[in-house]
């Protein structure tokens, strides 16, 4: 479990208590008693590295929203959330009447400028024949030549326009483009659509991300390596490895987290998309002194410990800046000096000044 600095979580009420019974030590403290038998260790600092455990879920790197190229009213879905799709494959069609009318006009105006085109030729031909016999002018001849290359120009143009027609028919059926599983439905049969309105969603086939919601203290602590192990929550022994590959450069409003995407470097089978995995990592280094919980009480409102000195066994209450708690243990990262002893055990009736008798803990 992670807590925040300053958070006394789960021990306020034991530190709390402490705190209220060293208060009223010395009303029960007897003149010339025998001193306390406290157990102590001596404050390390080092190296501590904390780690970061968070859950999310499985996602394709690439998702791809498919929509027509033409409006319509959508007479056929053929494909369902979850049904994987292949690049030519047909996942609904519109209802395609204008698009063959648009193809019937074309084929008329490319057999209308084919029948115009043939007019010309045969004029043409007619006014060779004559101007070799002086039977016509050149300059009839000449309007003959344009003629017929304006009927020539004709048909490239109706030509041009029946391909183009042929594909805008051909955009009633519309084909997924990629390989990969379909995420989202947002149309139905008898639907009318725009073109470029999604119809469907398609996760696809490839690389896979982990997906988390990070919290924004988090971002300013980034992980000691670049590498992070992603494990299935439902069989922690599937595991992988994940580099970092996007931070969002936006906080959510309603969470108040930041969304981070792991690059899986391989995908094991059981990583299906919209699997739930956990994501370790291991922050840098820090300069810490790691405590026994046991050591943690409160003192005028704050986190302290009692500090014993060497020379004279007086043990003093130390306020402490608290980083982090574990499952045993206490993180500090200000308040202590390295080698200084520090009460773990027995502190509990203790008072500021008060001679005390050390026991060194078990490994001390």
């Amino acid at each position: 479990m992670i807590s925040k600095p300053g958070d006394h979580g789960p021990w306020r009420c034991t530190a709390l208590l402490v705190g209220v019974i060293a208060a009223l030590a010395p009303v029960f403290a007897q003149a010339g008693g025998p001193p306390a038998r406290v157990g102590v260790v001596t404050a390390r600092a080092g190296d501590y590295r904390a780690s970061i455990s968070l859950t999310g879920d499985v996602e394709a790197q690439v998702q791809s929203d498919i929509s027509f190229r033409v409006s319509g009213r959508i007479v056929e879905r053929l494909v369902d959330v979850g049904d994987h799709v292949t690049p030519d494959q047909v996942l609904a069609r519109v209802d395609g009447q204008e698009q063959r009318i648009g193809l019937d006009t074309a084929n008329a105006a490319l057999a209308s400028a084919q029948a115009q085109l043939q007019q010309s030729q045969a004029a043409y031909q007619r006014q060779r024949t004559l101007i070799t016999s002086n039977a016509t002018s050149q300059s009839v001849l000449d309007a003959a030549q344009e003629n017929l290359s304006v009927a020539q120009a004709a048909v490239s143009a109706a030509t041009a326009q029946v391909e183009q027609a042929k594909e805008q028919l051909g955009y009633a059926d519309l084909r997924a483009g990629v390989s990969g599983t379909v995420t989202a439905r947002n149309t139905e049969a008898g639907q009318v659509v725009q073109a470029g309105q999604t119809v469907v969603s398609i996760a696809q086939d490839g690389p896979r991300d982990a997906v988390f919601d990070v919290y924004e203290a988090l971002i300013d602590k980034p992980p000691g390596s670049p590498e992070v192990t992603i494990s299935l929550v439902a069989d922690p022994k599937v595991k992988t490895i994940g580099h970092v590959r996007e931070v969002s450069p936006i906080v959510d409003a309603r969470k108040g987290t930041i969304r981070v995407k792991i690059g899986l470097k391989e995908t094991p089978p059981a990583m299906s998309l919209g699997t739930a995995v956990r994501g370790e990592a291991r922050l840098a280094p820090q300069r810490r002194f790691v405590l026994p919980a046991s050591a943690l009480f409160e003192w005028q409102g704050k986190p302290a410990v009692w500090t014993v000195k060497a020379d004279t066994r007086e043990a003093q209450p130390r306020p402490v800046t608290l980083d982090r708690y574990t499952t045993h243990d206490i993180v500090l990262s200000a308040g202590l000096e390295d080698g200084e002893t520090v009460v773990v055990r027995g502190g509990q009736l203790l008072r500021p000044g008060e001679i005390v008798e050390i026991v060194a803990e078990p490994g001390q």
